[in-house]
């Protein structure tokens, strides 16, 4: 059974940081991608950030210079490091792992919510 189970999210000023955790069981984590989605209310969900197996990362503009992907391979998890966040980073964060071998095969975790606000 795939289990994909982030952790991290909250409230936060504007300008402050969070790091979201996701674990990973179930799958061989280094034939697969890893994502983190953001939805906000209203709004379709979108990529935030990715890391391949070995470690190549990309960004969208929006979050570029401010999140920070990474993976630990040994320990089947991947984070996302948050900085200077913005209101319009409000929303529900979810990590996603995508199979090189199968791009058709992806699961989803249950997603954490992340608020910036004073």
């Amino acid at each position: 059974q795939v289990q994909l189970v982030e952790s991290g999210g909250g409230l936060v000023q504007p300008g402050g940081s969070l790091r979201l955790s996701c674990a990973a069981s179930g799958i061989i984590f280094v034939q697969y991608t890893m994502e983190w989605y953001r939805q906000a209310p209203g709004k379709q969900r979108e990529l935030v950030a990715s890391i391949s197996s070995g470690g190549a990362t990309n960004y969208p503009d929006s979050v570029k210079g401010r999140f920070t992907i990474s993976r630990d391979n040994a320990k089947n998890t991947v984070s996302l490091q948050m900085d200077f966040l913005k209101p319009e980073d409000t929303a529900v964060y979810y990590c996603r792992s995508r199979s090189v071998l199968r791009a058709w095969v992806a699961y989803w975790g249950q997603g954490t919510q992340v608020t910036v606000s004073s």
